[in-house]
């Protein structure tokens, strides 16, 4: 079976497609990866990710419609309609038994194209809201899948099933002693995990670094910052005590080793991207979530979902000066942080990326034996 796969801008359109390719390679489904295309724009993330991940990568023309002026418009649909074209080209000479988006502008071609030739279209939805590209897709799709069940009435009903977010594989539970040893922390004492790394993060960043004496007088901190604030934050650290600059750890990006850093962490501070709903869940990482203001009401709903099922804490842009009080106030609370991380558990489903895959599998035809059991509606 041949396969199309496309998602694209952020790392939460990019990673679950990447898990369930990768489910889409073990058994029972056995897909050889030659035969998947990931197809994508040239300057966004899929650009590296697919690559690095040993996929073949095809960039077309995308374009964004929302938000543009009269000229940016203009220009915009051009590309969105030469996606179309080169999309349309592609398809005919792939031949793929269907088509798996996740979102992003790019995806929009690409789906369009396969409707076009009437090529099953599989889409998969990783925030609890749609965003305008998928609200648009949905009206092509022949199924829907999405991470949490407040997502299903958003889409035309009997289309839509519930299999979470699909995680990549080394996201499973991991003992937190043997996570702390990675990282040369000590078990006994609390950690906090930083993810600063994501667009817009830079507030957090330097929120976290404005009081970083106080916090690592209460607790290990592992901060992942992102590129653009690692050299401030360098600088930062060794302005610090050499006791103080032992317990705070400091990466501009982690790939591999963010398993054991959640792993590690009795707290998480982060942006509300699609994400958390998968992987904090899936590792139990309690959670203070700061939606970015900017990103329509996508991480809004994300993180109210994980605060409406008591596995989070939603801290708005402009509470920003609070979030340092926030921190020391539940790593005091130990019964508190031990019931988050299990409402974060009880959320989890490791078995979303399978899920996903057995329903491509299932609308394409493809000769293998599926299961949809857990979440159909």
């Amino acid at each position: 079976m041949k396969l199309v796969v496309s998602g694209g801008g952020t790392g939460g359109h990019v990673y679950p497609a990447l898990a369930v390719i990768d489910a889409l390679q073990q058994a029972p489904f056995s897909i050889d990866k030659a035969d998947i295309l990931y197809v994508g724009t040239a300057e966004r993330a899929e650009a590296r990710l697919a690559p690095q991940a040993g996929l073949a990568f095809y960039a077309i023309a995308a374009g964004a419609i929302r938000g543009r002026g009269p000229i940016e418009l203009i220009r915009s649909t051009l590309n969105v309609l030469r996606g179309v074209a080169e999309a349309w080209v592609l398809l005919q000479h792939i031949k793929p038994a269907a088509v798996f988006v996740t979102g992003g502008y790019v995806c929009f071609p690409v789906a369009l194209a396969a409707w076009l030739r009437r090529i099953p279209i599989v889409l998969y939805l990783p925030d609890i809201d749609p965003g305008l590209a998928v609200r648009a897709l949905a009206r092509l799709a022949t199924n829907i899948a999405v991470s949490a069940p407040p997502s299903v009435a958003q889409f035309p009903p009997g289309s839509t099933i519930v299999t979470g977010y699909p995680v990549r594989p080394e996201f499973v539970p991991t003992p937190r002693d043997v996570a702390c040893s990675r990282w040369g922390l000590d078990p006994s004492d609390s950690v906090l995990l930083v993810l600063g790394g994501s667009l817009g993060a830079r507030s957090i960043n330097r929120r976290i670094a404005e009081s970083i004496e106080l916090l690592l007088g209460r607790c290990q901190v592992i901060h992942i910052c992102g590129e653009q604030d690692a050299a401030a934050l360098e600088a930062r650290r060794k302005e610090l005590p050499d006791l103080l600059q032992l317990r705070y750890l400091l990466f501009p990006y982690l790939h591999e080793g963010v398993r054991d850093a959640m792993a590690a962490a009795d707290l998480a501070v982060s942006r509300s991207g699609a994400s958390v709903i998968g992987e904090f869940t899936v590792m139990g990482v309690p959670s203070i979530l700061v939606p970015y203001p900017h990103a329509g009401d996508h991480q809004l709903r994300n993180a109210q979902y994980l605060a409406q099922n008591g596995a989070a804490e939603v801290l708005p842009e402009t509470s920003l000066p609070d979030l340092i009080p926030t921190v020391l106030a539940l790593m005091r609370d130990r019964d508190k942080l031990t019931g988050m991380a299990a409402a974060a558990r009880s959320l989890a489903r490791p078995e979303s990326a399978r899920q996903v895959a057995a329903l491509i599998t299932r609308v394409s035809g493809f000769p293998k034996p599926q299961t949809l059991s857990p979440g159909q509606v």
